[in-house]
């Protein structure tokens, strides 16, 4: 289904159980049929998800997969992608060197009033 890019990236997803089929776990070698439902964890917070539609039996273009497969990736985790990243950007003077102690501690105290509210 082009998921991966190359069969070695997809059989080391399937070793490291980051490929389901129907809901289980599967090897490598694991045969799909009609209908079965493929979920593929590509970053560590998301998960795709695709409907076999049909099989092949050889190698087919990238424009045709749309015709064997159909994205069922419900839009909760679609909308993971488009999440805000917030990041703050500390400005230090070039030329200053690395952080003090109480510098450090005073920049670590910041982030963590920003990102868990504490203070």
């Amino acid at each position: 289904m082009r998921i991966y890019k190359t069969r070695s990236d997809a059989a080391e997803a399937c070793r490291t159980n980051k490929v389901t089929i129907n809901g289980s776990h599967c090897k490598p070698s694991r045969e799909v049929h009609e209908g079965d439902v493929v979920g593929v964890r590509k970053v560590p917070y998301m998960t795709y998800t695709w409907r076999v539609l049909g099989l092949i039996d050889k190698r087919q273009g990238a424009q045709n997969v749309a015709m064997f497969a159909e994205n069922i990736t419900p839009e909760s985790e679609l909308e993971k992608l488009s999440a805000p990243r917030e990041t703050i950007f500390i400005q230090r003077d070039r030329g200053t060197g690395r952080p003090t102690k109480k510098e450090r501690r005073e920049m670590d105290s910041l982030m963590d009033s920003f990102y868990f509210g504490e203070e």
